[in-house]
């Protein structure tokens, strides 16, 4: 069998995706064959090597497992969570080991992919692959024409301690509402800062009331209540792998 970077392979058995999974190795959380591993760049033989991770045999799943949930507020993003908080993962109950495709924050609802498939995850997330997300966000105040053109040519929002300038956006108005003196849009980005679209509004000092992923790609929870999820047919996950 072919040689795999580690990552990739722990991302394949559900561990995370590979851009956590290299965290976790410089970590120290990650053993082959014995010997810890503290650098990225190793690659290993699924048939041969045994990888571990904090002390337990990785085994890649033999079924593929695709699934859209619809995130309420209150759910954190992570398979496991360090202050005891509801996960994404305590919404689906199934026998094999998922992993979110991306994240959102504890206080955004909506689309969100999880699989076991570490090239799926990876094309999602990266932002080479330009998978599209639409977002619609409530906004105390009423945006103007200006504001639209900023956030869709771009604005600078921090990084990590970083400038970074967002790419060019798709942005529209939905709905002004002066009496409630509130207003809403719909963002389309296909990078994946954190929490960037509140970032980007607060550049054009609105403040966001409310943010629903509505849609990642082609896919849409509109006919999914929050909460609820289910298996992507096969098409479906052609369209992501496909978007662009």
């Amino acid at each position: 069998m072919e040689e795999v970077r580690l990552q990739k392979y722990m991302a394949d058995c559900g561990v995370a995706s590979r851009r956590k999974c290299e965290e976790l190795i410089l970590q120290g959380h990650v053993c082959v064959n014995g010997e810890k591993i503290l650098q990225l760049g190793k690659k290993i033989s699924p048939d041969k090597d045994e990888v571990y991770y904090k002390g337990k045999l990785l085994k890649p799943s033999s079924k593929k497992v695709y699934i859209l949930l619809n995130k309420p507020i209150g759910y954190v993003t992570t398979v496991k969570d360090q202050f005891k908080r509801n996960t994404v993962l305590d919404l689906i109950n199934i026998k094999e080991r998922i992993v979110p495709a991306g994240r959102l924050d504890m206080y955004t609802s909506g689309a969100l992919l999880l699989s076991n498939d570490g090239d799926f995850i990876y094309h999602v997330t990266h932002p080479k692959h330009e998978t599209e997300k639409t977002y619609n966000v409530t906004l105390k105040g009423i945006i103007s024409d200006e504001d639209i053109e900023k956030l869709t040519n771009g604005v600078d929002i921090d990084d990590n301690g970083i400038v970074y300038t967002t790419l060019p956006a798709k942005v529209r108005i939905l709905k002004i509402d002066n009496k409630k003196n509130i207003s809403r849009i719909e963002i389309k980005i296909h990078e994946g800062k954190n929490r960037q679209v509140r970032k980007m509004c607060k550049t054009i000092s609105k403040k966001v009331l409310a943010l629903h992923r509505s849609k990642i790609g082609f896919l849409s929870v509109n006919n999914l209540k929050l909460g609820e999820w289910r298996y992507l047919s096969e098409k479906e996950v052609k369209s992501i792998e496909n978007f662009n």
